[in-house]
């Protein structure tokens, strides 16, 4: 039996916290995961970093596509900055160019920005015209590992894709399946890829929200939190 890494994506104290206790291996730390997840404030960072099991908190100072102009990369430079003062284990990065494919010079200089700190390349590679080149070009700047769903909705969807990508990874960097990822599915994914990682968020409906907040739009009748519960029923599916 091969263990397999499992990544949860947590947005908030509580959820760094039903992560660790379901069986996490290993913490993507991002505010908003509504949006796709941006950059996490520095106090939920400092927090993270007393977390008994790796985190890699994300990189992205606004939502909306991956097309950084030269003040979000500054912005970006020093959120990297915060992320290493504060003993995080990684950052989470991705950039696009109009029309889909990697900024290689964006995450060029943001990778070298980062030197010393863990690399993921994250759900930008989703949308690249051509992901050999892309595998190539993520393994060139050093990134560890890519977050992929083979450029579908659900990584069970792009189970293709997600094959050839580890084919052409060769062992050079690392394929991280996610998006839609479930105790339910993850065994469809198991057994058509050969991975060592998945990436999920393992939510649950929130409790109900106050009536007043939703009504002056300060929160979202149906948010989702993350459950320890789910969390160790997928690391439970993934020991098989």
């Amino acid at each position: 039996m091969t263990d397999i890494l499992l990544e949860i994506c947590v947005d908030n104290a509580e959820g760094l916290a039903a992560a660790i206790a379901g069986g996490a291996d290993r913490i993507e730390l991002c505010s908003a995961l509504e949006l796709g997840g941006l950059t996490p404030s520095p106090g939920l960072i400092r927090q993270a970093a007393k977390a008994s099991i790796p985190v890699y908190a994300m990189v992205r100072p606004r939502p909306g596509d991956f097309i950084f102009g030269g003040a979000d990369v500054e912005i970006m430079l020093a959120e990297i900055d915060i992320i290493r003062e504060a003993g995080l284990a990684g950052v989470v990065l991705g950039a696009s160019l109009s029309g889909g494919a990697l900024d290689e010079q964006t995450l060029r200089r943001l990778t070298t920005h980062a030197a010393g700190l863990g690399t993921t390349l994250h759900r930008a590679i989703d949308l690249v015209p051509d992901f050999d080149l892309a595998v190539d070009l993520a393994a060139d700047l050093g990134f560890e590992r890519v977050l992929t769903s083979g450029g579908a909705r659900h990584a069970v969807e792009g189970m293709d894709t997600i094959a050839a990508m580890i084919e052409r990874a060769a062992g050079r960097i690392g394929i991280l399946a996610g998006s839609g990822v479930r105790p339910g599915n993850v065994g469809t994914l198991l057994d058509r890829l050969p991975l060592t990682q998945v990436h999920a968020s393992c939510s649950a409906p929130a409790r109900p929200a106050d009536a007043a907040a939703v009504r002056l739009g300060f929160t979202n009748p149906a948010g989702k939190e993350t459950s320890a519960e789910i969390v160790a029923e997928l690391k439970r599916a993934l020991r098989r």
